[in-house]
């Protein structure tokens, strides 16, 4: 083990004069940079903003006597997570390192969060749900495959239930939903409801119906010739003048709406991509089996075009993640509209660099879990 890892360094780092020297200078450079990182991050950051305010980087403004809901939504994502993860990774063997780090990954969260007793006591729990979750999945994969999709579309109204009331629950207005809740849940609701548009246009823009196609067309390349923010402004400004004057949409469904009807117009090019990748042949074959239009297009020719273009379409849900940033613009509170207010208060002005810091975190690991997942499922099927 320790002569090849040796004969890699010497091959690939260290095998002529000049790369040796090169190699060298990139570790004292990083080595300079890492130093300043820790001395900083150590001795002069004031990360007190972030203990402060944990809450409201999480939840925002939602009241503190209904945090048990929102316990409830992470404990239902973490299982089907878990669970999804389970089925994914079920042909990989369990290592010992890898529990170690999640153990020790719990333990760090539970040391270093700010929360009460009974908060860690939660914590605790939702990470024995993970263990048992991924267990479960790993172990029953056959059976919890094909239920996987419908147990995610399923849990969408739970959640939106139990953050917004109603039906017995009490009622929490959305200016109240802020922060990170705001940020994924406006992330996966708008992911949910473009993907399959994205897929109608592309559609729409293949077919042999002149109507369909240029109107397609027409839409794919108008919402893509304007900014994000312009659409986020005409779905605040504009969207009500198009509807009756007794009703009002939310400013979150407004929100959504305008990031729907922008990530469906690049979905739909990412999508035709992989329709183009189709050959001609497997279409007409199918036609001469008997296959009608539709089931050629829902058998055929789909599963292999997103299959396809997988990273594409995960390339543009981690872009539709990161844009919801700009929801801060149009007067939605989400994690960085709430660092803005975080910066606003008197003891903590100034400290830019620990707030978007953390932030940038959080954004990283969501969007770099998306990656690895997407990862996972392009090699699951191209198996």
């Amino acid at each position: 083990m320790i002569n090849d890892k040796l004969t890699w360094l010497r091959k690939n780092l260290f095998s002529t004069w000049y790369n040796s020297l090169l190699t060298i200078m990139c570790l004292m450079l990083l080595f300079w940079v890492a130093r300043g990182v820790l001395t900083w991050a150590i001795t002069q950051a004031q990360w007190a903003v972030i203990q402060v305010n944990l809450r409201l980087f999480l939840v925002g403004r939602f009241p503190q006597t209904l945090y048990w809901r929102t316990w409830i939504v992470l404990a239902i994502t973490a299982i089907l997570a878990a669970i999804t993860g389970g089925v994914f990774f079920s042909k990989q063997q369990l290592t010992r390192p890898g529990i170690a780090f999640f153990t020790f990954l719990v333990g760090i969260f539970l040391i270093i969060l700010p929360l009460d007793l009974i908060s860690r006591f939660q914590l605790l729990l939702i990470a024995g749900l993970i263990f048992i979750g991924f267990g479960v999945g790993r172990n029953f994969t056959e059976v919890l495959t094909p239920w996987l999709s419908l147990s995610w579309l399923l849990s969408f109204p739970i959640i939106l239930w139990l953050i917004g009331g109603g039906f017995g629950l009490q009622s929490v207005p959305t200016n109240l939903w802020n922060g990170l809740l705001l940020t994924l849940l406006m992330a996966a609701v708008s992911i949910v409801l473009s993907f399959p548009i994205g897929v109608l246009l592309a559609l729409g823009r293949t077919s042999d119906l002149p109507v369909v196609r240029w109107f397609s067309i027409l839409y794919i390349e108008i919402v893509r010739g304007v900014p994000l923010i312009g659409i986020l402004f005409l779905a605040q400004v504009m969207l009500p003048l198009f509807l009756p004057a007794d009703v009002r949409l939310d400013r979150v469904l407004r929100g959504i709406a305008g990031l729907v009807l922008f990530s469906a117009a690049y979905m739909a090019e990412n999508v035709r991509g992989g329709l183009q990748s189709i050959t001609r042949g497997q279409i007409e074959a199918a036609k001469a089996l008997g296959l009608n239009t539709a089931l050629v297009v829902i058998l055929i020719v789909l599963p292999q075009a997103l299959r396809a273009v997988i990273p594409a379409i995960v390339g543009q849900f981690i872009g539709l993640f990161k844009d919801t940033s700009l929801l801060s613009i149009v007067g939605l509170v989400e994690l960085t509209g709430i660092a803005r207010s975080i910066l606003a208060q008197p003891q903590f002005i100034g400290r830019y660099a620990e707030v978007y810091l953390f932030i940038g975190l959080i954004y990283w690991v969501f969007c770099y879990s998306m990656s690895l997942i997407a990862q996972r499922l392009e090699r699951k099927l191209g198996n």
